[in-house]
């Protein structure tokens, strides 16, 4: 394993992911998980159902509420961007659909389709986001309730493509979440901030105005270039990353390329 950055993100080397992995193994992942918040494989051209069962080993597959998923594997969507499109999916800073009641533990993501030149993703480390605030500005965060909505305008348009072609047809035409601008890590125990651009709207019992200056504060220092990495897609490639404590922005940088990814969301909790 090598760290790629000194806030976030880690390279994990000789495993085989399609293989018959053990628990030590698989263990040994989720230690590596929990301390880098993302971490990376190369070379893993894994076909759909060994993606699904590696996934497995880490908890509860759950299905994005916008998009259908693959043909016969409905808990993978394809991430995709055509050579025409001018938005790419997903293109925010953001932690994924932090609009549902209880948003997902983590994400993996494999590259099938890569762009001759750009197409990076960069993560950031919202553990260090909320460490490096100040006393006062943490106290005054103690109790504040982020709005979440999957309608922000600007994540929006980043999905309006795949959703005008794979649309689920129980798909509701709002979704929204609030939740505690400070989360506790159910399994580390950190504190994280947990707002992002994409989809947090306002604080609870505020009005958008009056929360605009704090909230846009905080969604500028948690992206700090030292609280952050980027990472350069390869066919094979696979990011599985932990949305309690990361957010990402794949960076919209490869006009008149095709970029296809596959996804797969696993079950989280309640975040308090």
């Amino acid at each position: 394993m090598r760290p790629i950055a000194g806030a976030i993100g880690a390279e994990i080397y000789g495993v085989d992911l399609g293989g018959e992995l053990s628990e030590a193994t698989i263990g040994a992942i989720r230690r590596a998980w929990l301390e880098h918040c993302v971490v990376f494989f190369r070379d893993q051209p894994l076909p759909p159902d060994q993606f699904l069962r590696f996934a497995k080993r880490f908890g509860q597959l759950v299905e994005y509420p916008f998009i259908k998923g693959i043909e016969g594997f409905p808990e993978i969507i394809p991430v995709v961007k055509l050579e025409h499109e001018k938005s790419n999916f997903g293109g925010i800073w953001h932690s994924d659909t932090s609009y549902l009641e209880k948003p997902p533990m983590a994400t993996m993501l494999i590259a099938r389709e890569v762009p001759a030149r750009g197409g990076d993703t960069m993560f950031a480390n919202t553990y260090l986001a909320y460490e490096t605030l100040s006393d006062g500005m943490k106290h005054l965060l103690d109790g504040l309730i982020a709005v979440n909505s999957s309608r922000k305008a600007d994540a929006s348009r980043t999905r309006e493509d795949r959703v005008k072609e794979m649309k689920r047809d129980d798909a509701k035409k709002e979704y929204v979440g609030e939740h505690p601008v400070v989360r506790t890590h159910p399994e580390t125990g950190r504190k994280a901030l947990y707002v992002n651009v994409a989809h947090s709207v306002r604080f609870k019992d505020m009005t958008d105005a009056e929360s605009a200056p704090l909230l846009n504060y905080l969604i500028q220092h948690q992206t700090r270039p030292e609280f952050t990495c980027r990472f350069h897609w390869e066919v094979g490639s696979i990011a599985f990353w932990d949305n309690r404590c990361a957010q990402h922005n794949p960076v919209n940088d490869y006009h008149g390329y095709r970029r296809s990814m596959h996804r797969i969301t696993l079950a989280g909790d309640t975040p308090r």
